[in-house]
């Protein structure tokens, strides 16, 4: 019977092992070049922050905030905690730096994990990534619109394929009172059927109601009856999304209209979306407006849209619908030394070949020609170098054709030239 470890890791958390790396550097670099082409510059933000920018900024009446926060007491006695979210510390660093005073909108694009206590499930975790977009300054819904369109273009770029956009707006405070009323009187007609945390939500935050995935709330949802905010919307926020169905039209982008989307956060106004691809039920991402948060903050009356896309359930959906991507190609060069002398001379000439832009394989920890030899061809190399000490004091290296066996013995200072010509 094995011995169970001692250290594991934590329930919730996950290690990136070395086969996903390249899932994330690929999600990644295909984030940053689309949003940077957007005009979108990367901020890193604290992995903490004061717990209040969470519970003012997020909505004390959230899931996030009453179930999900890790809090924490510094010795000093300061409420802590380790961001669930970017926008709040974002919008905190966009006032802090007097970003107002640039030119409008502000567009920043942010990456890095934040922090979640939930049940841990397949592609959720209490630690993930996400990558973040923020459109500060602008209240036209060409901004709206344009968030949508990158996100799109993101998982387009990624192979995801009958992506679709469900989309809703909210409303502001004022169009959104007159709903509630109605909302609320329907609610309570069927409070006997809703969930305990719903129940709670009537009175605390009613909306929320809407964003339950329980069975039984998912039925008085879908409910014909049921109101629907759209009908409620201002003379303001119709215009605004009337506008941003336009802008999505004309990039011709596929939507579907949702008039129970309000998402899980408090912040929202008038714009909610989420990505959708290939009849998922998971969204992949997902946003919307939030007009209100900088002037919560101290800052100025100016509105920002923005939203997320998790990596985690990016990567299992590419690898449940098996998409894949073309990856760096592994070296096609493995370098062999024997003896000290040797390994003396190869640190340089790897370094030369790493100035090269050449990719090369080693084994320093090897001494004998069988084992590095074996360690190459599980490597599929298509060349190997040896370098042994009469090679170092002749001032030559061996180029050995894995696959015909051919060997040629080459000038060590013409090696790279020699090299690159074979695997063009």
């Amino acid at each position: 019977m094995s011995k169970k470890l001692k250290f594991q890791r934590i329930t919730g958390m996950h290690d990136i092992l070395p086969q996903d790396q390249k899932y994330f550097e690929k999600i990644y670099n295909t984030c940053k070049s689309i949003a940077e082409f957007y005009g979108f510059s990367k901020i890193d933000t604290p992995i903490l922050e004061e717990t209040e920018l969470f519970i003012k900024g997020t909505g004390d009446t959230t899931d996030i905030v009453q179930k999900e926060m890790y809090n924490l007491k510094t010795k000093g006695g300061d409420s802590l905690t380790l961001r669930p979210e970017f926008t709040p510390g974002v919008i905190r660093a966009y006032i802090e730096h007097g970003m107002k005073n640039l030119i409008q909108p502000v567009k920043l694009y942010s990456y890095g994990p934040v922090f979640r206590y939930e049940k841990p499930q397949t592609g959720r975790y209490r630690q993930f990534y996400q990558f973040n977009l923020e459109s500060i300054g602008e209240k036209n819904a060409v901004a709206d619109a344009q968030i949508i369109q990158i996100f799109y273009s993101i998982l387009s770029e990624l192979k995801f394929k009958k992506l679709i956009v469900k989309i809703n707006s909210i409303g502001e405070n004022r169009c959104r009172s007159n709903y509630k009323k109605v909302f609320i009187k329907y609610c309570q007609s069927k409070q006997s059927i809703l969930c305990s945390d719903c129940k709670r939500r009537l009175k605390e935050n009613p909306l929320r109601i809407l964003d339950c995935k329980e069975e039984k709330c998912q039925k008085i949802i879908n409910d014909s009856q049921i109101p629907q905010i759209i009908d409620y919307l201002c003379e303001e926020c119709h215009a605004h999304f009337k506008s941003v169905l336009e802008f999505l039209d004309e990039i011709e982008i596929p939507y579907f209209l949702d008039p129970y989307l309000v998402r899980g956060l408090d912040y929202y106004t008038k714009t909610t979306f989420e990505i959708f691809a290939d009849n998922n039920k998971n969204a992949l991402a997902g946003g919307g407006r939030y007009d209100n948060m900088i002037k919560l903050f101290g800052g100025d009356d100016r509105s920002a849209v923005g939203g997320a896309i998790g990596i985690e359930r990016i990567i299992l959906e590419m690898k449940n619908l098996d998409i894949k991507f073309s990856e760096t190609k592994d070296s096609q060069i493995f370098l062999i030394q024997l003896g000290e002398l040797a390994k003396k001379k190869s640190l340089k000439l790897l370094e030369s070949f790493r100035k090269n832009k050449v990719s090369v394989l080693e084994s320093f920890s090897q001494d004998s020609l069988k084992a590095q030899l074996s360690m190459a061809n599980k490597a599929g190399v298509k060349y190997v170098l040896i370098l042994g000490q009469k090679e170092v004091l002749d001032k030559t290296i061996i180029i050995k054709n894995m696959e015909s066996g051919q060997q040629e013995i080459v000038d060590i200072e013409k090696v790279i030239e020699k090299i690159k010509k074979h695997i063009k």
